[in-house]
Protein backbone atom coordinates (compact mmCIF):
# COMPACT_ATOMS: atom_id res chain seq x y z
CA UNK A 1 0.00 0.00 0.00
CA UNK A 2 1.17 3.52 -0.50
CA UNK A 3 0.44 7.39 -0.83
CA UNK A 4 2.60 9.22 -3.43
CA UNK A 5 2.38 12.49 -4.20
CA UNK A 6 4.12 13.53 -6.95
CA UNK A 7 5.50 17.32 -7.76
CA UNK A 8 3.94 19.35 -11.53
CA UNK A 9 0.50 18.28 -12.25
CA UNK A 10 -2.94 18.80 -11.60
CA UNK A 11 -6.15 17.56 -11.90
CA UNK A 12 -9.46 19.00 -13.16
CA UNK A 13 -12.06 16.51 -11.89
CA UNK A 14 -15.37 15.92 -13.50
CA UNK A 15 -19.05 14.64 -11.89
CA UNK A 16 -18.00 15.43 -8.52
CA UNK A 17 -14.10 15.99 -7.77
CA UNK A 18 -11.09 17.97 -7.96
CA UNK A 19 -7.55 18.65 -7.03
CA UNK A 20 -4.13 18.69 -7.59
CA UNK A 21 -1.31 16.60 -8.26
CA UNK A 22 2.14 16.62 -10.44
CA UNK A 23 4.53 15.17 -13.09
CA UNK A 24 7.66 16.06 -15.12
CA UNK A 25 7.85 15.52 -18.46
CA UNK A 26 10.70 14.67 -20.89
CA UNK A 27 12.11 16.62 -23.64
CA UNK A 28 13.75 15.82 -27.39
CA UNK A 29 11.43 15.52 -29.88
CA UNK A 30 9.76 13.43 -32.49
CA UNK A 31 7.71 13.62 -35.88
CA UNK A 32 4.41 11.95 -34.33
CA UNK A 33 1.14 13.19 -35.67
CA UNK A 34 -1.08 15.41 -32.56
CA UNK A 35 -2.89 15.67 -31.59
CA UNK A 36 -5.60 13.25 -30.46
CA UNK A 37 -8.89 14.49 -31.78
CA UNK A 38 -10.52 12.12 -34.14
CA UNK A 39 -10.42 8.21 -34.10
CA UNK A 40 -7.36 7.87 -36.09
CA UNK A 41 -5.28 10.05 -34.30
CA UNK A 42 -4.19 6.44 -32.34
CA UNK A 43 -1.01 8.41 -30.47
CA UNK A 44 0.67 5.71 -29.90
CA UNK A 45 4.25 5.28 -31.02
CA UNK A 46 6.57 5.47 -27.91
CA UNK A 47 9.27 5.51 -29.44
CA UNK A 48 9.02 8.20 -32.42
CA UNK A 49 9.87 5.62 -35.08
CA UNK A 50 6.57 6.26 -37.25
CA UNK A 51 4.53 2.94 -36.18
CA UNK A 52 1.90 2.38 -33.92
CA UNK A 53 3.12 0.57 -30.84
CA UNK A 54 1.27 -1.81 -28.64
CA UNK A 55 0.26 -1.59 -24.76
CA UNK A 56 -1.30 -4.77 -23.04
CA UNK A 57 -2.46 -5.27 -19.36
CA UNK A 58 -2.10 -8.88 -17.88
CA UNK A 59 -3.45 -7.51 -14.47
CA UNK A 60 -3.68 -10.87 -12.98
CA UNK A 61 -0.58 -12.11 -13.05
CA UNK A 62 1.81 -12.31 -10.17
CA UNK A 63 4.74 -10.32 -9.97
CA UNK A 64 7.31 -10.86 -7.03
CA UNK A 65 4.98 -13.40 -5.11
CA UNK A 66 2.58 -10.87 -5.33
CA UNK A 67 -0.45 -12.87 -7.10
CA UNK A 68 -3.02 -10.05 -8.71
CA UNK A 69 -0.27 -7.37 -8.92
CA UNK A 70 -0.57 -7.06 -12.57
CA UNK A 71 2.07 -5.72 -15.68
CA UNK A 72 1.94 -4.36 -18.92
CA UNK A 73 3.70 -5.09 -21.88
CA UNK A 74 4.80 -3.16 -24.88
CA UNK A 75 6.26 -3.90 -28.15
CA UNK A 76 7.50 -1.65 -30.50
CA UNK A 77 6.46 -1.98 -34.25
CA UNK A 78 8.86 -0.88 -37.52
CA UNK A 79 8.16 -1.86 -41.06
CA UNK A 80 7.90 -5.51 -40.74
CA UNK A 81 5.50 -5.04 -38.42
CA UNK A 82 4.60 -6.10 -34.47
CA UNK A 83 7.44 -6.91 -32.97
CA UNK A 84 7.52 -9.72 -29.96
CA UNK A 85 11.48 -9.18 -29.64
CA UNK A 86 11.46 -5.25 -29.75
CA UNK A 87 9.60 -4.79 -25.93
CA UNK A 88 9.29 -4.04 -22.69
CA UNK A 89 7.63 -5.04 -19.68
CA UNK A 90 6.68 -2.53 -16.57
CA UNK A 91 5.13 -3.28 -13.15
CA UNK A 92 5.31 -2.26 -9.90
CA UNK A 93 8.49 -3.68 -9.23
CA UNK A 94 10.07 -1.92 -12.24
CA UNK A 95 12.95 0.32 -10.87
CA UNK A 96 12.11 3.87 -10.72
CA UNK A 97 8.12 3.36 -10.92
CA UNK A 98 6.10 4.27 -7.40
CA UNK A 99 4.99 2.24 -5.24
CA UNK A 100 5.43 -1.76 -4.96
CA UNK A 101 3.97 -4.86 -6.86
CA UNK A 102 1.14 -5.86 -4.12
CA UNK A 103 -1.54 -8.80 -4.30
CA UNK A 104 -4.52 -7.51 -5.75
CA UNK A 105 -3.27 -4.10 -7.51
CA UNK A 106 -4.46 -5.23 -10.69
CA UNK A 107 -1.86 -3.28 -12.41
CA UNK A 108 -2.54 -2.97 -16.40
CA UNK A 109 -6.67 -3.37 -15.64
CA UNK A 110 -6.68 -0.30 -17.69
CA UNK A 111 -4.21 1.21 -20.50
CA UNK A 112 -4.41 4.36 -22.70
CA UNK A 113 -1.58 6.32 -24.49
CA UNK A 114 -1.41 10.15 -25.78
CA UNK A 115 1.60 12.60 -26.14
CA UNK A 116 1.26 13.94 -22.68
CA UNK A 117 3.53 16.67 -22.79
CA UNK A 118 3.99 17.89 -26.80
CA UNK A 119 7.30 16.39 -27.51
CA UNK A 120 6.29 14.30 -30.28
CA UNK A 121 7.06 10.65 -28.30
CA UNK A 122 3.31 9.69 -26.75
CA UNK A 123 3.00 8.51 -23.33
CA UNK A 124 1.17 5.52 -21.71
CA UNK A 125 -1.38 6.09 -18.71
CA UNK A 126 -1.92 2.68 -16.95
CA UNK A 127 -4.63 2.24 -14.39
CA UNK A 128 -4.40 0.06 -11.10
CA UNK A 129 -7.58 -0.15 -9.56
CA UNK A 130 -6.79 -2.12 -6.85
CA UNK A 131 -4.08 0.24 -5.52
CA UNK A 132 -4.66 0.57 -1.82
CA UNK A 133 -4.08 3.76 -0.14
CA UNK A 134 -2.35 3.73 3.38
CA UNK A 135 -5.38 2.17 4.99
CA UNK A 136 -8.44 3.10 1.88
CA UNK A 137 -8.77 -0.21 0.02
CA UNK A 138 -9.16 -0.07 -3.56
CA UNK A 139 -8.70 3.31 -3.66
CA UNK A 140 -6.84 2.97 -6.63
CA UNK A 141 -4.02 4.96 -8.81
CA UNK A 142 -2.60 5.25 -12.36
CA UNK A 143 1.04 5.73 -13.54
CA UNK A 144 2.51 7.86 -16.60
CA UNK A 145 5.38 6.43 -18.48
CA UNK A 146 7.09 9.03 -20.49
CA UNK A 147 7.96 8.06 -24.00
CA UNK A 148 11.44 8.80 -25.07
CA UNK A 149 13.75 7.72 -28.58
CA UNK A 150 14.04 4.18 -26.69
CA UNK A 151 10.32 3.80 -25.99
CA UNK A 152 8.85 3.21 -21.86
CA UNK A 153 11.05 3.04 -18.95
CA UNK A 154 10.49 3.19 -15.29
CA UNK A 155 12.51 5.49 -14.17
CA UNK A 156 10.71 8.64 -14.95
CA UNK A 157 6.98 7.17 -14.27
CA UNK A 158 4.77 9.63 -12.24
CA UNK A 159 2.01 8.30 -10.08
CA UNK A 160 -1.39 9.75 -10.28
CA UNK A 161 -4.30 8.98 -7.67
CA UNK A 162 -7.17 11.15 -7.14
CA UNK A 163 -5.41 14.41 -4.92
CA UNK A 164 -8.52 15.72 -3.38
CA UNK A 165 -10.42 13.11 -1.94
CA UNK A 166 -9.17 9.07 -1.94
CA UNK A 167 -11.56 6.56 -0.95
CA UNK A 168 -11.74 2.99 -0.49
CA UNK A 169 -13.10 1.35 -3.02
CA UNK A 170 -13.27 4.19 -5.48
CA UNK A 171 -11.02 1.81 -8.05
CA UNK A 172 -9.36 5.23 -9.15
CA UNK A 173 -8.08 4.21 -12.47
CA UNK A 174 -10.54 1.72 -13.86
CA UNK A 175 -10.56 3.35 -17.11
CA UNK A 176 -8.27 5.50 -18.55
CA UNK A 177 -7.95 7.63 -22.10
CA UNK A 178 -6.20 10.67 -23.35
CA UNK A 179 -7.30 13.08 -26.37
CA UNK A 180 -6.92 17.21 -27.13
CA UNK A 181 -10.37 17.58 -24.93
CA UNK A 182 -9.37 20.76 -23.49
CA UNK A 183 -6.70 23.41 -23.81
CA UNK A 184 -4.26 23.99 -20.87
CA UNK A 185 -4.49 27.84 -21.22
CA UNK A 186 -8.16 28.55 -22.28
CA UNK A 187 -7.00 32.26 -23.07
CA UNK A 188 -4.26 30.76 -26.00
CA UNK A 189 -5.97 27.32 -27.19
CA UNK A 190 -3.87 27.00 -30.20
CA UNK A 191 -0.68 27.80 -27.96
CA UNK A 192 1.61 24.21 -27.25
CA UNK A 193 -1.62 21.93 -27.62
CA UNK A 194 -1.08 18.49 -25.63
CA UNK A 195 -3.67 15.49 -24.61
CA UNK A 196 -4.92 15.72 -21.41
CA UNK A 197 -5.96 12.17 -19.49
CA UNK A 198 -9.18 11.58 -18.35
CA UNK A 199 -9.50 8.67 -15.58
CA UNK A 200 -12.39 6.85 -14.21
CA UNK A 201 -13.76 6.47 -10.67
CA UNK A 202 -16.80 4.16 -10.31
CA UNK A 203 -18.69 7.15 -10.24
CA UNK A 204 -16.12 10.05 -11.01
CA UNK A 205 -14.31 11.05 -13.32
CA UNK A 206 -11.29 13.54 -13.59
CA UNK A 207 -8.78 14.68 -15.87
CA UNK A 208 -4.96 15.66 -15.80
CA UNK A 209 -3.18 17.70 -17.70
CA UNK A 210 0.74 18.85 -17.86
CA UNK A 211 1.16 22.51 -17.83
CA UNK A 212 3.38 23.87 -20.92
CA UNK A 213 6.57 25.89 -20.51
CA UNK A 214 7.96 25.52 -16.85
CA UNK A 215 11.14 23.44 -16.50
CA UNK A 216 9.10 21.26 -14.09
CA UNK A 217 5.52 21.85 -15.84
CA UNK A 218 2.37 22.15 -13.95
CA UNK A 219 -1.28 22.80 -13.73
CA UNK A 220 -3.33 24.69 -11.80
CA UNK A 221 -6.58 23.27 -10.75
CA UNK A 222 -8.69 24.07 -13.67
CA UNK A 223 -12.72 23.23 -12.17
CA UNK A 224 -13.80 21.21 -9.41
CA UNK A 225 -17.35 19.90 -9.69
CA UNK A 226 -17.63 20.81 -13.35
CA UNK A 227 -21.04 18.92 -14.48
CA UNK A 228 -23.03 16.50 -13.37
CA UNK A 229 -23.67 13.15 -15.62
CA UNK A 230 -26.90 13.74 -16.49
CA UNK A 231 -29.21 10.92 -15.07
CA UNK A 232 -32.42 8.90 -16.21
CA UNK A 233 -34.70 9.15 -13.18
CA UNK A 234 -33.74 10.84 -9.74
CA UNK A 235 -33.47 7.21 -7.76
CA UNK A 236 -30.72 6.17 -11.37
CA UNK A 237 -26.74 6.81 -10.51
CA UNK A 238 -24.36 4.96 -13.04
CA UNK A 239 -21.73 2.70 -12.52
CA UNK A 240 -18.66 4.40 -15.02
CA UNK A 241 -16.80 1.80 -16.94
CA UNK A 242 -15.40 2.61 -20.03
CA UNK A 243 -14.15 5.89 -22.22
CA UNK A 244 -13.69 5.77 -25.87
CA UNK A 245 -12.78 9.71 -27.71
CA UNK A 246 -13.52 11.16 -31.25
CA UNK A 247 -14.59 14.12 -32.77
CA UNK A 248 -18.25 14.05 -32.94
CA UNK A 249 -18.87 17.71 -34.00
CA UNK A 250 -16.29 18.69 -36.57
CA UNK A 251 -14.09 21.26 -34.15
CA UNK A 252 -11.05 21.52 -32.75
CA UNK A 253 -11.31 19.14 -29.77
CA UNK A 254 -11.63 15.58 -28.79
CA UNK A 255 -15.22 14.58 -27.46
CA UNK A 256 -15.52 11.70 -24.86
CA UNK A 257 -17.53 8.97 -24.71
CA UNK A 258 -18.28 8.01 -20.75
CA UNK A 259 -20.28 4.86 -20.59
CA UNK A 260 -21.76 2.60 -18.18
CA UNK A 261 -24.70 0.71 -16.48
CA UNK A 262 -27.38 2.19 -14.18
CA UNK A 263 -27.53 1.53 -10.23
CA UNK A 264 -30.49 2.13 -8.38
CA UNK A 265 -33.60 1.17 -8.79
CA UNK A 266 -32.86 -0.65 -12.16
CA UNK A 267 -29.98 -1.83 -12.28
CA UNK A 268 -27.37 -2.98 -15.00
CA UNK A 269 -29.11 -0.98 -17.84
CA UNK A 270 -26.52 0.64 -20.49
CA UNK A 271 -26.18 3.93 -20.91
CA UNK A 272 -23.57 6.26 -22.48
CA UNK A 273 -22.75 9.90 -22.01
CA UNK A 274 -20.92 12.26 -24.29
CA UNK A 275 -18.85 15.75 -23.68
CA UNK A 276 -18.03 17.98 -26.09
CA UNK A 277 -14.45 19.13 -25.87
CA UNK A 278 -14.22 22.99 -25.91
CA UNK A 279 -11.33 25.48 -24.77
CA UNK A 280 -11.44 25.44 -21.37
CA UNK A 281 -12.24 22.57 -19.08
CA UNK A 282 -15.32 24.49 -17.60
CA UNK A 283 -16.76 24.60 -21.60
CA UNK A 284 -17.01 21.16 -21.73
CA UNK A 285 -20.68 20.80 -23.09
CA UNK A 286 -23.39 17.86 -23.36
CA UNK A 287 -23.03 16.09 -26.55
CA UNK A 288 -26.43 14.00 -25.35
CA UNK A 289 -27.14 10.76 -23.22
CA UNK A 290 -27.70 7.55 -25.30
CA UNK A 291 -28.84 3.76 -25.10
CA UNK A 292 -26.27 1.22 -24.74
CA UNK A 293 -23.52 0.19 -22.88
CA UNK A 294 -20.65 -0.47 -21.27
CA UNK A 295 -18.95 -0.18 -23.99
CA UNK A 296 -18.47 2.26 -26.78
CA UNK A 297 -15.74 3.04 -29.59
CA UNK A 298 -15.80 5.98 -32.45
CA UNK A 299 -14.66 5.71 -36.41
CA UNK A 300 -15.76 7.19 -39.53
CA UNK A 301 -18.17 5.18 -40.68
CA UNK A 302 -19.97 6.26 -43.52
CA UNK A 303 -16.34 8.19 -44.51
CA UNK A 304 -18.27 11.65 -44.54
CA UNK A 305 -15.06 13.54 -42.33
CA UNK A 306 -16.72 13.23 -38.92
CA UNK A 307 -16.75 11.01 -36.72
CA UNK A 308 -19.41 8.65 -35.59
CA UNK A 309 -20.13 6.70 -32.30
CA UNK A 310 -20.59 2.98 -32.03
CA UNK A 311 -21.91 1.67 -28.88
CA UNK A 312 -22.09 -2.06 -27.63
CA UNK A 313 -25.38 -2.60 -25.73
CA UNK A 314 -24.62 -5.93 -23.47
CA UNK A 315 -26.66 -4.53 -20.07
CA UNK A 316 -29.85 -5.56 -18.73
CA UNK A 317 -32.92 -5.02 -21.14
CA UNK A 318 -29.99 -5.52 -23.96
CA UNK A 319 -31.15 -7.28 -27.34
CA UNK A 320 -31.18 -10.78 -27.47
CA UNK A 321 -27.04 -11.63 -27.18
CA UNK A 322 -26.08 -7.70 -27.56
CA UNK A 323 -26.11 -5.52 -30.02
CA UNK A 324 -23.93 -2.69 -31.29
CA UNK A 325 -26.07 1.22 -32.58
CA UNK A 326 -24.39 3.15 -34.62
CA UNK A 327 -24.81 6.88 -34.31
CA UNK A 328 -23.74 8.89 -37.40
CA UNK A 329 -22.58 12.48 -37.69
CA UNK A 330 -23.74 14.95 -35.08
CA UNK A 331 -24.75 11.84 -33.02
CA UNK A 332 -28.96 12.15 -33.08
CA UNK A 333 -30.28 10.88 -30.23
CA UNK A 334 -31.77 7.88 -32.57
CA UNK A 335 -29.07 5.37 -33.74
CA UNK A 336 -28.78 5.61 -37.58
CA UNK A 337 -27.93 1.73 -37.86
CA UNK A 338 -28.60 -1.17 -34.57
CA UNK A 339 -27.18 -4.45 -35.47
CA UNK A 340 -27.65 -8.01 -33.69
CA UNK A 341 -26.44 -11.23 -34.87
CA UNK A 342 -29.62 -12.21 -35.78
CA UNK A 343 -29.77 -8.56 -38.64
CA UNK A 344 -29.37 -10.15 -42.46
CA UNK A 345 -26.00 -10.94 -43.49
CA UNK A 346 -24.39 -11.00 -39.81
CA UNK A 347 -22.80 -14.65 -39.40
CA UNK A 348 -24.18 -16.42 -36.73
CA UNK A 349 -27.16 -16.52 -34.20
CA UNK A 350 -28.05 -13.98 -31.68
CA UNK A 351 -28.21 -16.31 -28.15
CA UNK A 352 -28.17 -15.50 -24.70
CA UNK A 353 -24.87 -14.62 -23.12
CA UNK A 354 -23.34 -13.96 -25.93
CA UNK A 355 -22.15 -10.37 -25.30
CA UNK A 356 -22.04 -9.59 -28.69
CA UNK A 357 -20.32 -5.72 -28.76
CA UNK A 358 -19.06 -6.28 -25.05
CA UNK A 359 -15.31 -5.05 -26.83
CA UNK A 360 -15.01 -3.14 -30.40
CA UNK A 361 -12.53 -1.50 -32.50
CA UNK A 362 -12.28 0.80 -35.72
CA UNK A 363 -9.49 0.49 -38.20
CA UNK A 364 -9.66 -0.11 -42.19
CA UNK A 365 -9.11 -3.77 -42.68
CA UNK A 366 -9.30 -3.62 -46.41
CA UNK A 367 -7.64 -0.54 -47.61
CA UNK A 368 -10.95 1.39 -49.00
CA UNK A 369 -10.39 4.17 -46.78
CA UNK A 370 -13.42 3.45 -44.70
CA UNK A 371 -12.64 2.59 -41.06
CA UNK A 372 -14.44 -1.23 -40.39
CA UNK A 373 -16.10 -2.35 -36.97
CA UNK A 374 -14.48 -5.27 -35.34
CA UNK A 375 -16.66 -6.67 -32.47
CA UNK A 376 -15.92 -9.14 -30.16
CA UNK A 377 -18.49 -11.46 -28.23
CA UNK A 378 -16.47 -13.18 -25.63
CA UNK A 379 -19.37 -15.11 -24.37
CA UNK A 380 -20.41 -16.65 -27.81
CA UNK A 381 -20.45 -20.20 -27.46
CA UNK A 382 -18.64 -22.51 -30.64
CA UNK A 383 -21.09 -25.46 -30.70
CA UNK A 384 -21.71 -26.34 -27.36
CA UNK A 385 -18.23 -24.96 -25.75
CA UNK A 386 -20.12 -22.31 -23.73
CA UNK A 387 -17.86 -18.89 -23.39
CA UNK A 388 -15.34 -19.52 -26.13
CA UNK A 389 -15.50 -16.46 -27.80
CA UNK A 390 -15.27 -14.94 -31.24
CA UNK A 391 -14.77 -11.65 -33.40
CA UNK A 392 -16.38 -10.17 -36.12
CA UNK A 393 -16.38 -7.52 -38.73
CA UNK A 394 -18.24 -5.09 -39.89
CA UNK A 395 -17.45 -2.76 -42.84
CA UNK A 396 -17.62 0.86 -43.32
CA UNK A 397 -19.90 1.98 -46.21
CA UNK A 398 -21.42 5.03 -47.57
CA UNK A 399 -24.39 4.92 -45.43
CA UNK A 400 -22.59 3.67 -42.29
CA UNK A 401 -21.82 0.10 -41.55
CA UNK A 402 -22.64 -2.71 -43.82
CA UNK A 403 -22.80 -6.51 -43.52
CA UNK A 404 -22.02 -6.80 -47.16
CA UNK A 405 -18.46 -8.62 -46.69
CA UNK A 406 -18.92 -9.00 -42.86
CA UNK A 407 -16.85 -11.58 -41.28
CA UNK A 408 -16.35 -13.58 -38.55
CA UNK A 409 -13.49 -15.74 -36.48
CA UNK A 410 -13.13 -17.96 -33.15
CA UNK A 411 -10.56 -19.96 -32.67
CA UNK A 412 -12.10 -23.03 -34.31
CA UNK A 413 -12.14 -21.12 -37.50
CA UNK A 414 -9.79 -23.09 -39.85
CA UNK A 415 -5.99 -20.94 -40.29
CA UNK A 416 -6.96 -20.02 -36.58
CA UNK A 417 -4.03 -21.47 -34.08
CA UNK A 418 -5.70 -22.85 -30.80
CA UNK A 419 -9.35 -24.87 -30.30
CA UNK A 420 -12.47 -23.00 -29.03
CA UNK A 421 -12.40 -23.97 -25.02
CA UNK A 422 -14.86 -23.07 -22.15
CA UNK A 423 -14.21 -19.43 -21.10
CA UNK A 424 -11.56 -18.65 -23.27
CA UNK A 425 -13.35 -15.44 -23.86
CA UNK A 426 -11.63 -15.03 -26.54
CA UNK A 427 -12.69 -11.35 -28.28
CA UNK A 428 -12.61 -10.24 -24.55
CA UNK A 429 -10.33 -7.35 -26.10
CA UNK A 430 -9.74 -6.37 -29.15
CA UNK A 431 -7.59 -4.32 -31.35
CA UNK A 432 -7.61 -2.99 -35.05
CA UNK A 433 -4.00 -1.78 -35.69
CA UNK A 434 -1.92 -0.99 -38.90
CA UNK A 435 1.17 -1.36 -37.02
CA UNK A 436 3.88 -1.94 -40.44
CA UNK A 437 1.66 1.37 -41.92
CA UNK A 438 0.77 -0.30 -45.07
CA UNK A 439 -2.90 1.11 -44.71
CA UNK A 440 -4.47 -2.41 -43.47
CA UNK A 441 -5.12 -2.70 -40.29
CA UNK A 442 -5.10 -6.24 -39.21
CA UNK A 443 -6.49 -7.93 -35.77
CA UNK A 444 -5.44 -8.28 -32.10
CA UNK A 445 -8.08 -10.62 -30.05
CA UNK A 446 -7.39 -12.01 -26.70
CA UNK A 447 -8.28 -14.40 -25.15
CA UNK A 448 -7.90 -13.50 -21.37
CA UNK A 449 -9.51 -17.19 -20.27
CA UNK A 450 -7.23 -18.78 -22.44
CA UNK A 451 -5.12 -21.83 -20.18
CA UNK A 452 -6.61 -21.48 -17.27
CA UNK A 453 -6.39 -17.69 -17.55
CA UNK A 454 -3.17 -17.00 -18.61
CA UNK A 455 -4.48 -15.05 -21.75
CA UNK A 456 -3.27 -15.26 -25.19
CA UNK A 457 -3.23 -12.70 -27.76
CA UNK A 458 -3.93 -13.48 -32.01
CA UNK A 459 -2.46 -11.55 -34.53
CA UNK A 460 -4.98 -11.53 -37.87
CA UNK A 461 -3.45 -10.24 -40.79
CA UNK A 462 -5.35 -7.76 -42.97
CA UNK A 463 -5.82 -8.17 -46.86
CA UNK A 464 -7.39 -6.25 -49.43
CA UNK A 465 -10.41 -8.42 -49.30
CA UNK A 466 -10.46 -7.85 -45.09
CA UNK A 467 -9.09 -9.65 -42.60
CA UNK A 468 -8.05 -13.34 -43.18
CA UNK A 469 -7.38 -16.10 -40.89
CA UNK A 470 -4.37 -17.98 -43.15
CA UNK A 471 -1.30 -16.55 -41.15
CA UNK A 472 -2.81 -15.99 -37.97
CA UNK A 473 -0.25 -16.08 -35.35
CA UNK A 474 -0.46 -15.98 -31.28
CA UNK A 475 1.55 -15.52 -28.55
CA UNK A 476 1.27 -14.80 -24.70
CA UNK A 477 3.29 -12.91 -21.88
CA UNK A 478 5.72 -15.94 -21.71
CA UNK A 479 6.36 -14.93 -25.47
CA UNK A 480 7.13 -11.21 -24.51
CA UNK A 481 9.57 -12.41 -20.87
CA UNK A 482 7.12 -11.86 -18.48
CA UNK A 483 5.42 -14.26 -16.18
CA UNK A 484 2.47 -16.14 -17.90
CA UNK A 485 0.45 -18.15 -14.96
CA UNK A 486 -2.63 -16.44 -14.71
CA UNK A 487 -1.89 -13.38 -15.99
CA UNK A 488 -5.11 -12.31 -17.46
CA UNK A 489 -3.12 -11.43 -20.66
CA UNK A 490 -4.70 -9.35 -22.74
CA UNK A 491 -7.17 -8.07 -20.68
CA UNK A 492 -6.74 -4.87 -21.38
CA UNK A 493 -5.28 -3.09 -24.90
CA UNK A 494 -4.63 0.29 -25.76
CA UNK A 495 -6.88 1.64 -28.66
Amino acid sequence: MRHIKSAALTAAALLTLGGGSAFAASAARASVPFPSIGWQQHNCDFDGNGYDDVLIGAPGATVGGAKGAGYVTVQYSGPRGLSTTKRTVLNQNTTGVPGAAEAGDGFGHAVASGDLDNDGYDDAIVGIPGEDLGTLSDAGGAVVFWGSPTGLHGGDSTWLEDPDEPRAGANFGRAVEAARYFAPNPSAPDADPRDSIAVLENDSLLFFTVTPGAEAPRLRQSGRGVRALDRAAADTGIALRSLSHGNYNEDSWADLAISGVTTGDHPGVGVTQVLHGAPGVEELGNGGTFEGGPAAVSGDFNHDGQDDLAIGDTGNGSPLGGSVSVYLSGLDPTPSQTWTQDSPGVPGVAEAGDRWGAEMSAGDTNGDGRPDLAIGAPGEDIGSVRDAGAVWTLRGGTGGLTATGARSFDQNTAGIPGVAEASDAWGGQIRLIDADADGLFGLLAAAPGENTYDGFVWVVPASPSGLVAKGTWTYDGASLGAPAANALFGAAIDE
